[in-house]
Parts: structure tokens; C-alpha cells; sequence
């Protein structure tokens, strides 16, 4: 009976495995998705390749404008992988399949994340105008005298072909746009003589990693150049302060100008906005 009972016990190495049991994950299992080595390629590869052709241009490489030809490309690699992953989870599922998940959601972040880091642009070039020259007085922008305006400034400002602008100049059809677009970036006053705003303003300038070409605290003077992005995009900025209320208080102008390009995407207007507030604290509106 002994042997009999010790027959019919189960051996506890071949007792069955408990239902839903995870499997240990297995690197061997990612050689044998292609699909996800596609989605994994496009999606991680989307990023690097941004970097190598901003970088690329910004130390010379090859041209800005080359790099920036690559760009409309290299997002498409990255909505390739995201449409590519939908496809494949959707077949899937219709299919009776399990999706591997390691490569395809490596790849579905990866592109994710740079199109959401690329968004902001892309809402930018959609609803703001094409300029790149950002002043806060239209009338009497402030003008360079160290550094050289750009020979094309007033080349291939929009609104020559819009009726709400016929017989406009260049020149006005920026302002036009300008207004529009930044009806809050104007001349501001600060409570200090023109020097001691100046000189704020150069240190300032030189927290933000500008480069100061000329400084004239006595004129009201500050011009500067600020480089930025991977590719390394050069804007040049001047300053002007002149006195009011006697020489106890400034009027504060500033103008930023893309170096090239036709849309600068907003950044010479956040540029001056935060230049501003961060110069008077609290500004006040100059009367114009």
C-alpha cells in the first residue's frame, strides 16, 4: 500500500505550471522582430539624426541650409515609425496575436517624443507671420551701428499679393504684421538713468551667453549677438535707452534680427519679452 500511495502522488518535478504564469523575457525573442527592429530604427533614429544635421551645421560640417533641408525628412521618419506601429498593433490584434512590446514601444516613444519636442515650432511657423525683425518701436526701431543690418532685411516680407495690404511697402507690411502679431512687445520705462540701465543691461546680455560687440552706457547704447540651437543660429540685438522725466527715469527700446532665415518662429519676440521683464522687474508701459 506504501508503494502504491507514493505512486499516485504527483512528483513535484513534473507538476504542471500555474496558470498565467509570465515567461521570463528572453533577448533571443528581439531577434526575431523584424517588425519592431523597423519601428525601433525609425522611431530612435528619427532623433539622431536631427542631432547629427543641427549639429553637423552648427560646427561647420556641411551648410546650415542643408541640415535644415533634412529636417522635413527626418520628421517623416519619426510619423513613419508612429503610423508603422499602429499598423502593426492593429494587425495584431485582428490576427489573434500578441504584440512584442520592448522594440515597438521603444520606437512609438522615441518618435513621440521628438515630434512633441518639435510641436511648439511647427505651431509657430503655422500662426505666426513670417518675419524675422522684432522691435518694440515700429516708427523709430533702434539701429545698428557696430553690427550691420542684413542686406535682405526687407526682402520677402508677406502680404504682397493681400488685398488688405495693396499698396503697401515692404517696410509697412512688416509693421502691418509686426502689430498683429505682437501688439504687446512696445517701448518700456524704467525708474533709472540711462547709464545705470545700460549697464544692467550689458550684464544681463552677458548672463545669457551673448556676445557683447559694443557698449556705450553714456549713449544708451548696447549691441549684441545671441547663438543659439544645435544649429547654432546667430540673432543680432540692440539696445537703446533715453532719458525722460529729467534723466531720472529711461525709455527702453529693443530690436532683435535673425541673421538669415525668413521665419525666426517667435524667438526674437520671446527674446525681447523676457530681455524686458527681466531688465525692469516691473515695467510700464511707455506712453507712444
Amino acid at each position: 500500500m506504501s508503494d502504491q500511495n507514493q505512486e499516485s502522488e504527483p512528483s513535484a518535478d513534473h507538476s504542471p505550471s500555474p496558470p498565467n504564469q509570465v515567461k521570463p523575457f528572453r533577448l533571443a525573442s528581439l531577434r526575431r522582430d523584424p517588425k519592431g527592429w523597423l519601428i525601433a530604427l525609425f522611431g530612435v533614429g528619427a532623433p539622431l539624426a536631427f542631432i547629427i544635421a543641427a549639429g553637423g551645421s552648427g560646427i561647420g560640417l556641411w551648410a546650415r541650409q542643408a541640415g535644415l533641408a533634412a529636417v522635413p525628412w527626418i520628421i517623416l521618419m519619426a510619423v513613419a515609425a508612429l503610423l508603422l506601429a499602429i499598423a502593426f498593433i492593429v494587425l495584431n490584434r485582428r490576427q489573434g496575436r500578441k504584440t512584442r512590446w520592448p522594440l515597438i514601444g521603444l520606437g512609438m516613444a522615441a518618435a513621440l517624443g521628438f515630434l512633441a519636442y518639435l510641436a511648439p515650432y511647427g505651431s509657430a511657423m503655422l500662426s505666426l507671420p513670417a518675419i524675422h525683425d522684432i522691435t518694440t518701436d515700429l516708427a523709430d526701431p533702434p539701429q545698428f551701428t557696430g553690427l550691420r543690418l542684413r542686406d535682405d532685411n526687407w526682402d520677402k516680407i508677406p502680404g504682397a499679393d493681400d488685398n488688405d495690404m495693396a499698396g503697401m511697402n515692404p517696410r509697412q507690411r512688416w509693421a502691418t504684421l509686426h502689430q498683429d502679431a505682437y501688439p504687446d512687445i512696445r517701448s518700456v520705462r524704467i525708474d533709472q538713468p540711462v547709464a545705470v540701465v545700460i549697464e544692467k543691461a550689458k550684464r544681463l546680455g552677458e548672463d545669457r551667453g551673448w556676445d557683447i560687440v559694443s557698449v556705450d552706457p553714456a549713449a544708451g547704447n548696447l549691441e549684441a549677438t545671441d547663438t543659439y540651437s544645435l544649429f547654432r543660429f546667430k540673432d543680432d540685438i540692440v539696445i537703446r535707452a533715453r532719458a525722460a522725466e529729467n534723466g531720472a527715469a529711461s525709455i527702453i527700446d529693443v530690436r532683435s534680427v535673425s541673421r538669415a532665415g525668413v521665419h525666426d518662429l517667435g524667438i526674437n519676440a520671446k527674446r525681447v519679452r523676457d530681455f524686458l521683464s527681466d531688465l525692469s522687474g516691473t515695467t510700464t508701459t511707455a506712453s507712444q
